[in-house]
């Protein structure tokens, strides 16, 4: 692990972590995009349990590069989940968010250390394809009526764990296991985010220790993950009011726009 870390830090010197955009009129011009996306997403996340960073990733690989956008997006997310915790307690099914994280931290931590020795230009195609991909794979899981044991879990946080340390974002391919298992509504937003803030942290600490995670990348998480909370209170009142089926769809599109979005920002 040492002579990784070591590799790391030495690829990591050779990267701009800097904001594409340097002006005062254009750093304006980017809080006020990111803060309004934030908002926007807060609200769309707390209602269908992912989509926050699916929405922010594109502005923030723009602003700041595949590299840097992906530790922002990390700190965003956990203040997204810390929030859905919050409104969802009472109905979290701890033993679930146990065993899930118990397999996800050590392979989080293998997959942020595979992605700091990929090419920017791969990471920002891998993120875009994946993001596609990830629609018929979630059509498919939620076709194939899953229902899933306390031990597979496990197994779901090992592969998400891998995946999420490499992408960035995996809400959306970890939503048909936690309904598998027989969440739903409060219990599975609370559930799904209690659980996934395991991997948050982790990756947080790894790229602490990485030399991604410096003092500029935490304010910016913190300050659009702020935005992020604001959205996120005013999803409790309509969780119930608003159809699944419509969010799902509209998420979709997301996904589809914000995957061809970042592969273009890739030529």
């Amino acid at each position: 692990m040492g002579n990784a870390f070591g590799l790391s830090r030495t690829l990591i010197c050779q990267c701009k972590i800097l904001p594409r955009w340097a002006t005062l009129s254009d750093l304006s011009l980017q809080a006020l995009v990111l803060g309004s996306l934030g908002l926007c997403a807060g609200v769309l996340g707390g209602v269908i349990g992912f989509g926050t960073t699916i929405i922010l990733m594109p502005a923030l690989v723009y602003f700041y590069g595949p590299i840097q956008a992906i530790p922002v997006i990390a700190l965003v997310a956990t203040v997204a989940n810390l929030s859905r915790i919050f409104l969802w307690w009472n109905v979290i099914q701890w033993r679930v968010c146990f065993v899930y994280s118990l397999a996800a931290i050590p392979f989080t931590i293998l997959g942020v250390n595979m992605l700091v020795q990929l090419n920017e230009r791969l990471i920002e195609i891998t993120l875009g394809i994946f993001l596609i991909a990830l629609i018929p794979i979630r059509r498919w899981m939620r076709n194939q009526n899953f229902y899933l044991k306390l031990w597979q879990m496990a197994l779901v946080g090992a592969v998400i764990g891998y995946l999420t340390g490499i992408v960035a974002t995996t809400g959306a391919i970890n939503t048909p296991f936690f309904l598998a298992y027989g969440l739903t509504k409060g219990a599975f937003l609370g559930t799904e985010a209690a659980s996934t803030l395991s991997i948050l942290f982790t990756k947080g600490i790894t790229f602490h220790q990485l030399g991604f995670l410096n003092v500029t990348a935490i304010i910016q998480g913190l300050l659009i993950g702020g935005c992020v909370l604001v959205g996120s209170i005013f999803s409790k009142k309509i969780v119930l009011a608003l159809p699944e089926k419509k969010f799902l769809l509209l998420m979709e599109l997301v996904m589809l726009i914000s995957g061809l979005s970042i592969l273009a920002m890739s030529f």
